[in-house]
């Protein structure tokens, strides 16, 4: 999980940890700590607005395509899985 880097995917600005989104219900928190999930009332974000004040565009985009490196993880999963796959011997039923 080293190489997962949280940028947005249009200007490529750093959320720093602060509580810089608000939830429709008032709650404000740091989407990136939840997964996009609202500490208040649960909902959950599927998009994700840059912040204007903190540096960003103020552009919407799919939340998981601020977390660069997800695609080589999940890229090494499948290899693994597909290498377990080899070492399971095949039972005839």
């Amino acid at each position: 999980m080293d190489n997962i880097h949280i940028r947005c995917p249009k200007c490529k600005w750093k959320p720093d940890g602060k509580p810089y989104w608000r939830c429709s219900c008032g709650t404000r928190w740091d989407t990136f700590s939840t997964g996009a999930r609202c500490p208040g009332c649960g909902k959950v974000w599927e998009d994700t607005q840059c912040v204007t004040h903190a540096g960003g565009c103020s552009k919407w985009s799919p939340h998981l395509d601020w977390y660069e490196g997800l695609n080589d993880i999940v890229k090494k999963l499948k290899e693994e899985i597909k290498e377990s796959w080899q070492l399971v011997p095949l039972e005839k039923y």
